[in-house]
């Protein structure tokens, strides 16, 4: 999952994306890049890949990508050698520091409804950041 959808996506940092617009943009492009890949890829092997299988593998490389936002995510990703986290628990820390400055920027009001579960990881906010923007990408 990870290795096909990280294009973009393993590219956010808490540094470059501070605010749901530029999450958003993000994630839009990881699933452009991730289309391009997925069509390239069809397109390459047309002969031996259903066309059936386009919309499925398509499909699932959406859900796969709102898995990662929303921190469900179950794939670990892989360690390279001379590395000491996977691509997920690199992702996911990035993840967490960016839903905490979104979380930090809203009102009063939306601040206690989005409390942090303790766990500093937003799942709540990142389900809603989702669902909200789930049509765009």
């Amino acid at each position: 999952k990870l290795q096909l959808c990280d294009y973009n996506l393993e590219k956010i940092t808490d540094t470059n994306t501070t605010n749901t617009h530029n999450l958003l943009v993000d994630v839009l492009l990881a699933a452009k890049y991730e289309g391009n890949s997925l069509s390239k890829y069809m397109n390459e092997n047309h002969g031996t890949v259903p066309k059936s299988n386009v919309c499925t593998v398509l499909a699932r490389s959406f859900a796969d990508i709102g898995d990662i936002i929303r921190g469900k995510d179950l794939y670990l990703g892989n360690k390279k050698y001379n590395e000491t986290e996977r691509e997920k628990e690199k992702l996911q820390r990035n993840l967490k520091y960016i839903f905490k400055k979104i979380y930090d920027g809203l009102n009063a009001k939306a601040k206690e409804y989005y409390s942090d579960d303790k766990s500093g990881n937003f799942y709540q906010l990142r389900e809603d950041w989702w669902n909200a923007n789930r049509l765009d990408v």
